[in-house]
């Protein structure tokens, strides 16, 4: 029996809106990883609706963070200005 490769993956471009919407939340301390990667979704959905605030954004993703809402909406917001 054989085995083939698996197929190859190419990286998003760093300058795509899922992209920076899920770098923004690297720096968010939280309790695994999937939680990490639903804030980054609600982010992106933020940054591509524009509804709500970006601490509503925060609430809603039900992302176990470790830091205050505010703090990590505050974290977020800076290094979305960074972009």
């Amino acid at each position: 029996m054989s085995t083939i490769a698996p197929p190859s993956v190419r990286p998003s471009d760093p300058a795509s809106l899922e992209a920076i919407a899920y770098a923004s939340v690297r720096d968010i301390p939280t309790k695994e990883p999937n939680d990490q990667y639903r804030l980054g979704y609600h982010i992106w959905n933020y940054l591509k609706e524009r509804k709500g605030t970006l601490l509503d954004a925060v609430r809603q993703s039900g992302a176990r963070i470790l830091v205050p809402e505010k703090e990590a909406a505050a974290i977020i917001e800076r290094a979305l200005q960074g972009k």
